[in-house]
């Protein structure tokens, strides 16, 4: 698998290894609910499905059942590889408009306003019903488990909960029902239930079931539950009567309604690609931020990577400059191919990058330098002005602009996101990168026990943008799950939560893999690094030109390396950056595994 480079590294733990099956996710009850549908004849589609609603219930801080997935597997039967886009789109009632009437210059991060239709419920039944083999029932079970008899709860959890109590006594009663039993914070590593998630499961099983034995008919009738039956009913008989209080400073009532959610389903797409170094990389489109990863492949083809060791700062350096770079036309071309023309086949292409790579120097950018793309001109001076007035430029560690209330700003705090990634005997491979529906950024809804999602906040308010926001379009997801096909054939799933950031660490990861010959346990366990260079796409949408953040296990030498190059350098702890796990496949049938041990709960299994 890997290549004998004289780089060896002592690991946190083992690369998994064997030949039936391997299961790795940001939480090991989810490795081991995936697992378990291996061993009792599922495929990989079931046992990433299950997986993925266990993840719901067990780090809800990060996901939630009304959120999103986007997943890129490839099929043995079909011998395709593809992208299911699970994220939900906005409302009818998101218009521009409608926004601007209210005063805002950008989408609050939480409340009701900035909810989006409910993706990844869809998009996992789908999954299951034209890739799986089991029943609703097979994959619902382990999470209905956990959501009823409860699970440990990390201590991250808690302590999100436990710094939102007062605002959630006072603001968001119903998500204090749920939270806050008893009126106090759970504790942490104790048990914690949500016998309202567990319910509304349940009912979804049992009209699933009513349906028949068939596994296809229970399936649809599991999807006409959630979307047109009660759970969008419940959905909408909220929305309308409820104003909440959101980082606007004032309650805001939402605009998402049943109509939306019967209207919407999950759907297939074809992958966008990249070859690099006998890699073929498979990622989503320009509605998420997957070709920034193939940008940036491309940047870096025409660079030594191989003569620099995987730690050094001159690794670094190269990786973040092109990075900056690949970012930079995120901010100006992408956007939903349905709504926007995107002009990818250009901006992966060797003349465009052998030009943007002379932008690469010995010194740190602090710049957003775009590229030019005939036909474009215009857009992108309309961007960058847009940029200019409204993203907030912050230095490293801090963030502009006027504060918001101290309850409010915990609220609005985005939740980050989880991960999973299967590869099963016959050589089926998944990866999902499930988020949203966070618990501290929406009030949970009373009938259901989650929240609603609030992926609009990354929509701009004003005109001609690629990210403007628009009725029935899919906001531009920081959500990328990766594949890569080694030689031809599929050969490695990887991903990792982490918003803008999961690129970067991803590509790290791919890097250190490809040109290092680091085992995927060994690349995960190197330091890690990442940059807040570019405008985030989350509120307040703040930019820190020049930064890098590397933790400091990269050692004080590379640091003032990094330092004298121009990077503005922030000293993360060890183990604190990044949650990466992979998985991967040999043409032999071996099947390899590794999750990070950063935060303590990722975990690979297999045999």
């Amino acid at each position: 698998m890997s290549i004998d480079s004289g780089y060896r590294m002592f690991t946190t733990r083992p690369e998994i290894l064997g030949t039936f099956g391997v299961v790795t996710s940001t939480h090991w009850l989810a490795s081991s609910a995936g697992m378990s549908l291996l061993e009792h004849g599922g495929n990989a589609f079931d046992a990433a499905v299950a997986a993925g609603f266990v993840l719901q219930v067990v780090e809800p801080h990060l996901v939630g059942p009304a959120g999103e997935v986007p997943v890129v597997f490839h099929s043995v039967r079909t011998g395709r590889t593809e992208v299911l886009c699970g994220q939900g789109p906005t409302p009818a009632g998101a218009t521009l408009a409608h926004y601007r009437s209210l005063g805002l210059d950008l989408i609050p991060g939480n409340g009701l306003l900035p909810a989006v239709i409910p993706g990844a419920f869809d998009a996992w039944m789908l999954l299951l019903r034209d890739h799986g083999t089991l029943t609703v029932r097979d994959v619902l079970e382990p999470a209905i488990y956990y959501a009823d008899h409860g699970h440990a709860l990390m201590p991250r959890i808690a302590n999100t909960i436990a710094g939102l109590k007062d605002f959630f006594t006072t603001h968001w009663p119903t998500t204090a029902q749920v939270y806050l039993p008893g009126g106090a914070p759970p504790q942490a590593r104790k048990l914690f239930r949500n016998p309202w998630l567990a319910a509304t499961w349940r009912r979804v099983l049992r009209e699933a079931e009513a349906a028949g034995a068939d596994r296809e008919r229970q399936i649809e009738a599991a999807r006409h539950a959630f979307y047109r039956g009660f759970v969008a009913e419940s959905i909408d008989r909220y929305v309308r009567s409820h104003e909440v209080m959101d980082e606007s400073g004032r309650p805001q009532r939402g605009v998402i309604t049943a109509h939306d959610m019967a209207g919407w389903s999950a759907s297939y797409d074809a992958p966008v690609t990249y070859d690099y170094h006998g890699h073929t990389v498979a990622k989503a489109g320009a509605w998420s931020q997957g070709p920034v990863f193939l940008q940036t492949l491309a940047l870096l083809k025409g660079l030594d990577l191989q003569s620099a060791g995987p730690n050094d700062a001159e690794f670094v350096h190269r990786v973040t400059e092109a990075m900056k770079l690949a970012f930079a036309d995120r901010e100006v071309y992408y956007g939903d191919p349905a709504f926007v023309r995107v002009p990818l086949d250009h901006l992966l292409s060797d003349p465009y990058n052998q030009a943007r790579r002379a932008l690469i120097g010995e010194h740190a950018s602090h710049e957003l330098r775009p590229g030019s793309v005939p036909g474009h001109e215009a857009q992108v001076e309309r961007v960058m002005d847009v940029l200019s007035r409204l993203s907030r430029v912050a230095q490293p560690g801090k963030t502009g602009g006027k504060p918001a209330p101290a309850d409010m700003r915990a609220s609005a705090r985005r939740g980050d996101t989880t991960h999973v990634d299967v590869i099963d005997r016959w050589g089926n491979m998944v990866s999902g990168t499930p988020s949203g529906g966070w618990l501290q950024s929406s009030p949970v809804i009373p009938d259901l026990g989650f929240p609603l999602n609030t992926r609009a906040q990354m929509f701009w308010l004003e005109p001609g943008l690629p990210g403007t926001l628009a009725p029935g379009k899919r906001p531009r997801t920081t959500l990328t799950p990766s594949l890569a096909l080694r030689d031809g054939q599929p050969y490695m799933v990887f991903g990792t939560p982490g918003g803008d950031q999961q690129e970067q660490w991803q590509l790290l990861l791919f890097l250190r893999h490809v040109h290092h010959g680091l085992n995927l346990q060994e690349a995960i366990d190197q330091p890690m690094s990442h940059t807040q260079h570019f405008p985030s796409s989350f509120y307040p949408r703040d930019r820190k030109p020049g930064h890098l953040a590397v933790e400091a296990s990269f050692g004080p030498d590379v640091i003032a390396d990094l330092r004298r190059r121009g990077h503005l350098v922030e000293e993360e702890p060890e183990w604190s950056t990044g949650r990466l796990t992979a998985a991967a496949r040999d043409p032999d049938g071996l099947l390899h595994a590794a999750a990070t041990p950063r935060l303590m709960q990722a975990y690979a299994v297999g045999r």
